[in-house]
């Protein structure tokens, strides 16, 4: 097969890859924020729940969560929540929100826990509420706080994304393995590398450029 060929096979499991990592975002990043929400809550039970998920999530391999979210399901109830191409799609998405929004928890926790007590003390003393300090004076501070991390795994996400394999969503390793490496061609595998190259490359771009933004609110 020439260049060209396989150049068009691999954005076809590309474009799958780009969709799994966008929606993952979408999803991920608010419900991170529900969730730290809940583990710093006074409510005790929602806490201690809240934290219990976050670290079963976190000390557990996220190919053991795809399989689960995948099979589990059918296995204990009898339930095909999964079916077809669009279901093992589905299924990798789930795994993949609940996965990266329990590592955004933890950045966020971080990150709000990391403001100095006193400008909430010095905010109430001039007379604002808690909403209008927390956007007004602890949010740009918590985001520029927490720019790097969430930039780490950000571009960790764009490589987990070939977990999804796994399960057999046609992304762009799944491709390459059916369509290119049953016909005895490697080299095919290492042109992978330059799609995720250079979509790493455009986020460190873009992570760099926020972070000029927000160099303005120094803590």
């Amino acid at each position: 097969m020439d260049v060209w060929s396989v150049t068009l096979k691999l954005f076809e499991g590309f474009g799958l890859t780009c969709s799994l990592f966008l929606l993952t975002l979408v999803f991920s990043l608010p419900l991170g924020l529900v969730i730290v929400f809940g583990s710093m809550s006074k409510f005790k039970p929602l806490s201690i729940f809240c934290r219990t998920v976050v670290w079963i999530i976190r000390g557990t391999p996220l190919m053991l969560q795809l399989f689960v979210v995948f099979y589990v399901p059918g296995m204990l109830f009898n339930i095909q929540l999964f079916t077809g191409e669009n279901g093992r799609f589905t299924a990798a998405l789930v795994a993949f929100v609940i996965n990266y929004a329990c590592y955004f928890s933890e950045i966020y926790r971080g990150g709000i826990e990391g403001i100095p007590r006193g400008q909430y003390e010095a905010a109430q003393v001039l007379g604002m509420t808690a909403r209008e300090t927390f956007f007004t004076v602890i949010l740009m501070q918590v985001i520029k706080r927490i720019l790097a991390p969430i930039s780490n795994e950000v571009i960790t996400l764009v490589k987990d994304t070939s977990l999804a394999r796994a399960i057999a969503v046609a992304e762009i390793f799944f491709i390459n393995e059916m369509d290119f490496l049953s016909r005895g061609l490697i080299w095919p595998m290492f042109y992978i590398a330059v799609f995720f190259l250079l979509f790493v490359g455009g986020l460190t771009l873009l992570f760099r450029y926020l972070e000029k933004k927000l160099s303005y609110y120094s803590i």
